[in-house]
């Protein structure tokens, strides 16, 4: 799969929200590959993790959040939701659940379920768009959780022991 072509797709000119993309999701699939390298008793498809990690914020175009250069109409709650519409209609529908299942530590009904999905979405965490050159700690991830609830922040830090 490539997924440069997907990304070339929905975001055609050089921009700031393209290289906001290109940066964050280079980020994402960095330390989602950081991961899989030091975990070799975790069964994960390496390849997939990098394509997934690269597109699962693929849908942050149609969204409303001028802070981080997306001026769509979709409130940006929705940007995974609307990646997994877009993945799907690529034909990829394994990736489309990466984007559907990345937002916080899961969304009610679309909690990440594979170790790709999982990793994913917990390497997600460290990085924010709107500060694209701070990496957060575990410590900083975790109380950046907390406003959702204490479910996704003791998930967070299950993954944290799991993957760190």
């Amino acid at each position: 799969m490539d997924y440069q072509a997907i990304i070339d797709k929905y975001y055609p000119e050089e921009d700031a929200l393209r290289r906001l993309l290109l940066k964050h999701s280079r980020q994402v699939a960095d330390r989602a590959l950081h991961i899989c390298d030091n975990h070799r008793e975790l069964p994960v498809d390496r390849q997939f993790l990098e394509e997934a990690a690269m597109l699962h914020d693929i849908g942050v175009f149609r969204c409303d959040a001028p802070s981080i250069c997306c001026h769509g109409t979709e409130l940006y709650i929705k940007h995974g939701a609307i990646g997994g519409e877009i993945l799907r209609a690529e034909g990829f529908p394994r990736h489309a659940r990466v984007a559907e299942r990345h937002t916080g530590t899961g969304l009610p009904g679309y909690e990440p379920e594979t170790l790709e999905e999982q990793i994913i979405c917990y390497a997600d965490k460290f990085y924010s768009k709107s500060t694209p050159d701070h990496i957060r700690t575990v410590l900083e991830t975790a109380q950046s959780l907390e406003k959702f609830g204490p479910e996704g922040v003791k998930k967070f830090l299950a993954w944290a022991e799991q993957f760190e």
